[in-house]
Parts: C-alpha cells; structure tokens; sequence
C-alpha cells in the first residue's frame, strides 16, 4: 500500500482524503499541519494514524510515500519544496504556484529530486466535461473548430466582504483562485494558448488603495482550435457553461449542474428537423438532470456511494495522477500544463488589470479605550464608526486584518490580528481597555460540540480575561435567537430568559442559549460587568439582503418562509444597533442587564421580499409555509439519514416554530435605562434597510 500524506488540514483535505479512500493501494497515512489541533481533527475523521507539525517532521518518520499538497497558493510552493526534493510524487492544489517564476522553481526542484509533480486541475476531470471531451476526441460531431465558455459564478467572500482572503490581495489573484478552473478545460481541448487578449471589466474598490475586478473576458488562439472565455465572479445567478462548436454540431457542458448535451442535425428538412433534434436535445437534460436527482436520493440514503460532480472530479483527479506514477508515466495535469495556466493568468493581469493594489497600512500598535473583538465584520464596521464618532479610542481584533474599510485608517484606531479561541491573542487585544465589546462568534463545526467549544468557549474565554484585567464593562453581542420566540402570545423584554429548551433547538441557536447563561453565571457569581445585547434581523449597509431570518433561502432569488410570513418581524438597522453598543459603553444602568435590539418598523417577511425585488429590479419570490410542514419536511430528511446510519439529532418543531419570529418585542427598557431611539419612519427604514442593497 502506498502512503499519502496530506499537507494542509483545511475544509479541501477532507475531500481529498474521502476520495483517497475510495482508490485502490492508497493508505491515507499522514496529515502535516502546524495548526496540530486542526491535523488531529482531520485525521480522527478519516482515521488516519499519523499527525505532524511540520514536513520535516513528515519526511524524517518515514511515513510518507506521495503528498497532496492542500495549502493556501501563496503556500504552495514553500510547501511542497522539501517533499519533491526529497523525491516524493506531489499532487498540488490548483494552482500549482503564485507565479511563474514560483513554478519554475518547483519544476526543477522536482527534477533534482526525481519527483512527480502533478496539479490538481480537477474540473478536468468533471464529469459533464469528460462526457464533452470525449465526444470531441472521438469526433463524433466532426472536427472542432470553436470552443465558448461562460464562467458566471457567486463568490462567497465577496457576498460576505470578507476582503481579508488571499484572492483580493492583489487584482490578478482572483485569476489564480478563479479563472484556472475554465482555463484548464479550455487548455485541455485547445492544447497550448499561443495568444491570449484579454479585455477586464471597470474595477470596484473593495478597500481603500485595493481595486478588483470581477469581470475579464479573453479572446485565444490554441494550438488546435480557438477559443473565447468571459470570466464574471460575484455573480447572482451561477452558470457555467462550456462549449464546442464542431463541422457538425455542438457540444455542450453544464458543470454546475453536471449535464451534458449536443446540438445535432437529422435527416429531415427544417421545419421537422428542428423539432427532432430539439426534442433529442431536450431529452439529453432531462435525462441528465433526472438521473442527477436519482443520485442525489440514493446517496443522501447510502445506497450510493458519494457521486456528485464536484467530488467525482477531485476523484477523477487524483485517480488519473495516481495511476500515472503507478505506471511510470507523466499525468497530462503535470507541473508543465499547471504552469502554462499561471503564465496565461499573469499575462492577463498585467495587460487587463490596469490598476494595482497599493493598500495602506493600519496601526497596529497604540492605546485605545475600548476593545471590539471580531470588529471587523458587518456590524463591527459600524460599531467602530459609531465608537469614533463619539470620541472613543479603538482597538480592533480579528482573524484577517487585510483589505479593511476606511474606517479601520483612522489614526485613533489600533488593528491587532487575533483569533478568540486563543488566550494570548484575547489577553493581547484587551490589554489595557476599560471596555471590551465581544462580537466574535468563535465559528463553526462539523458537529455540535465542535460548535459549543467554539462559541461558548471563547465566550467564556473572553468574560475570565475582562475580569483578569478588571474592565469596567464587557459588552456582548449575542443574537435573539438565543430566546424562544415561537409563541404568538407571549412577549419579549431585556429580562426574557435564554430559551429553557435549548436541546430542541438548531446547532447556532443552541449553542447561543449556552452562550448567554455560561455568561450570566459569571456575572452572578463572578460579579462579571456584564451587559448582553441581542439585536433581531439586522439589515442596512454592508449587510446580506437575504437574511435567514425571513425564510430559508435556497438561493438569493427564492425564500421560503418559516411560516405564512405575515407576521411583522424583528427588524433593526445597523446603524441602530452600532448605537445601541455605544450608549451601553457608558450608561450605568446597562451594568448587569440584557436588552433585545428589535427597531420600531417591523415589516413582514413578505413586505420586505416585495420592496427588495423593487428596489434590485429582480423577481424575488416568497413561499409561505406551515411550520408543522417545514417540520415534517425536516423529519423525512432525517429519517432518510438515519437509515443510512447516520447519526444526527431528530428535527425538533420547537426550533421551526422560533425562527418564525411570532412573538412580540417590548424594547421599552433599553429606550429608558439607555435612551436608544431607533429609526421609526417607515420610508427611512427602506431606504437604509432595503434599498441600501440595491447601490
């Protein structure tokens, strides 16, 4: 059995490992990290025996035969360097470096070492494009003699602002993250680019000094056909299609929805001919899309082996460079075709992306009075504009401290790159501040403990360093959902008690009912200077238009409403509730209380889906629901899971009753303990709360 050791334990490894698995005379035998918590993670999910903190500590035990290298791209190549040296066959992430000059480093490393080095393109391997691949080699359609993609994608970190990601770093990046995926279709089918023109679309400033485009379309020459490719990331409607143009026909790729199809010619004349080659046509996506949801059924319930697109490509992958070493041949994905797609994308950022990244530098050093930790998200952004307005002094700690809003420049503010789970980074970021505001989740989990750890603990975490360092006050944001709102009859104040229920509550919710009583049993019993605040449905700017607090949003065009969605919601601005935090800053009545953060104009689900269609020209939909349906709904899934094996709590109609939001908020004690007045007017509210999404 051949050992392979994965370098890099983040959210990819755990795709790579599955399809590892699943091929012949491979072991997973080893994961590298230094994040050691997070090797030891990964390796107790796939049961892999050998964990390390560095490749040299890999290298030494003896453990490792090949590697898959699963590392951020600016990792990439310091990263595989001491394996190809050392002569171990390399399987790298896309893509293979951050430049040209990076791959040609790592090509002749491989060549002292003697090593394989193989680029994971895998969408290559995708399905719906090998269908497509081998209908053109196969010339089944004549010879080709055009090949048309669109790459119209949503991007995640865009939606989410989260700037801080390597990809917006410098504007030929989202090239290297993005555009090597259709690239290396294109590269496959046409051979070698020989020209390349691109043409990029206007720039948005995502950060003061920091430009990004999101829209590029090339115009290339390839060794065997031609070819066109327009690439638009940030996208709301997700296509991807490739296509080839051939003497007779057309092929098509749908790689989202992993379809393929063709454009034919039949014996009959036009009139008969079109409806027979449509009909043909129509029939190949229905067979697709059919068989997708067959597959979709039986591998939900274990019946089938995991066989959606995206990981039969990562299968196809690795399968493909595996068996190329086995043989001793060299895999068609190998460090030269991974290199000519660096070389193409650094070609069309210098020429295209006129405008470089000259991003300026925060302060990083500095008193401040207040400490806002995660200050640099959605309502921490304005918490922080709020904060200096009223002539407070800041200090800002998050994970990514990079491609920040302006409002992270000014000189009163102090920037420090922290991360909430970790003592010395929280002992850091309060360091000498007479008030702490906690707005850092903790993050996520594969399961629930893994959620609790996270959010109670550095909850908890935060609360033992402010009564260390004696602060004045630690405000936390919370969320109502911690509260149990699916009573239509009941009604919610400051004083409301955390849901009694919490294990018939969702994973988040749950674990902000721990939150709020591990933080209250500090105060009690501590004396923690405790003031909770828990805003509702927050929108305005900066925010996510489709917030789950309306409904569940299986895309941005469609929610489905927790209930009938007539019932006025919990609505707040953000500027409302960065208010909220300022004057618990200093009110001595906030001391010990909580209070719910709920605004004055409660629009219904529907109401709010209605205006903002209006307001971003779209046909966004609403579809009511009975709770008791959603429930039953949820029950079905689970028994399907459960029958499968898997082992995940029973649904619970509590839980979709609350996120309904029925119950009604009385905020007559924060208005008098802390004078908040939030916005009242209903077309004020449109325009900052709605309308704001459109611009």
């Amino acid at each position: 059995m051949t050992k392979v050791c994965l370098v890099g334990a983040g959210n990819i490894s755990h795709v790579h490992a599955e399809a590892i698995k699943n091929l012949p005379n491979l072991r997973l035998n080893c994961v590298v990290d230094p994040n050691v918590a997070a090797a030891k993670a990964l390796a107790a999910t796939w049961n892999i025996p050998h964990v390390f903190a560095s490749a040299a500590e890999a290298l030494a035990s003896g453990e490792v035969d090949r590697v898959h290298v699963l590392t951020p791209p600016d990792l990439h190549a310091a990263t595989a360097l001491p394996f190809l040296e050392a002569g171990k066959a390399t399987l790298l992430e896309k893509p293979l470096a951050v430049s040209p000059g990076e791959c040609e480093t790592l090509k002749q490393a491989a060549a002292r070492g003697g090593a394989v080095l193989g680029v994971n393109q895998n969408f290559v391997h995708h399905p719906a494009f090998v269908r497509l691949r081998q209908t053109v080699d196969e010339r089944r359609l004549g010879r080709p003699t055009f090949i048309d993609c669109l790459y119209n994608v949503p991007l995640r970190q865009m939606a989410a602002k989260q700037f801080g990601h390597w990809m917006f770093a410098e504007p030929g990046n989202i090239l290297l993250e993005q555009a090597v995926h259709p690239l290396s279709q294109i590269v496959a089918l046409s051979g070698r680019l020989e020209a390349v023109v691109p043409m990029a679309g206007p720039a948005i400033e995502i950060s003061p000094g920091v430009p990004f485009f999101g829209e590029v379309g090339m115009m290339m020459r390839g060794e065997r056909v031609p070819a066109q490719m327009r690439m638009a990331v940030g996208q709301s409607f997700p296509f991807w299609q490739i296509s080839v143009v051939c003497d007779d026909g057309v092929a098509v790729a749908d790689i989202l929805n992993n379809r393929f199809y063709t454009f034919e010619r039949t014996l009959w004349l036009d009139f008969y001919d079109a409806l027979l080659s449509g009909r043909r046509t129509g029939r190949a996506i229905l067979r697709d899309s059919l068989a997708n949801a067959r597959d979709y059924l039986l591998q939900t319930a274990k019946l089938k082996p995991r066989c959606d697109g995206f990981y039969l490509s990562i299968l196809g992958s690795a399968r493909a460079f595996h068996g190329a070493v086995d043989q001793g041949r060299t895999p068609e994905l190998d460090a030269n075709f991974g290199a000519h797609l660096v070389e193409i994308c650094d070609k069309v950022a210098k020429e295209a992306f006129t405008a470089t990244a000259s991003p300026r530098p925060v302060r990083t050093e500095g008193d401040y009075d207040v400490a806002v930790l995660g200050g640099t998200g959605f309502i921490g952004t304005h918490v922080v504009k709020t904060l200096l307005a009223k002539g407070y002094r800041v200090g800002v700690m998050a994970r990514n401290v990079r491609n920040l809003d302006a409002v992270f420049l000014d000189e009163r503010v102090v920037v420090i790159r922290g991360d909430v789970r970790r003592d010395a980074d929280v002992e850091k970021a309060v360091g000498a501040a007479k008030i702490v505001v906690n707005l850092a989740h903790g993050g996520g989990g594969r399961n629930y403990d893994e959620i609790r750890t996270a959010m109670v603990g550095s909850a908890e975490r935060v609360a033992r360093v402010c009564l260390e360092r004696k602060v004045e006050r630690l405000i936390h944001v919370g969320s109502i959902a911690s509260l149990y709102l699916g009573d239509p009859d009941s009604t919610v104040t400051g004083s409301t008690a955390p849901d009694s229920q919490p294990e018939l509550r969702a994973d988040y919710a749950r674990a902000k009912v721990e939150c709020d009583k591990a933080l209250m049993a500090l105060r009690d019993k501590d004396g923690l200077p405790l003031c909770i605040l828990r805003p509702g449905v927050v929108v305005g700017e900066g925010g996510v238009a489709n917030h789950t607090g309306l409904g569940f949003f299986n895309n941005d065009q469609f929610c489905v409403g927790w209930n009938d969605g007539l019932n006025p919601l919990p609505f707040v601005l953000v500027e409302d509730v960065a208010e909220a935090v300022a004057l618990a800053c200093s009110a001595k009545e906030a001391v010990g209380k909580s209070y719910n953060l709920v605004g004055d104009v409660r629009l219904s689900a529907r109401d709010y889906i209605a205006e903002l269609g209006r307001s971003l020209q779209r046909p966004i939909g609403f579809s009511p629901k009975s709770g008791t349906v959603l429930w039953l709904q949820e029950v079905a899934k689970w028994l399907v899971k459960r029958a499968a094996g898997r082992k995940v709590a029973m649904p619970a109609l509590r839980d979709i009753r609350s996120r309904g939001l029925v119950a009604t908020f009385d905020c007559a004690d924060i208005k008098q303990d802390l004078g908040w007045r939030p916005v009242a007017d209903t077309q004020q509210f449109v325009e900052r709360g709605i309308r704001v999404y459109a611009r």
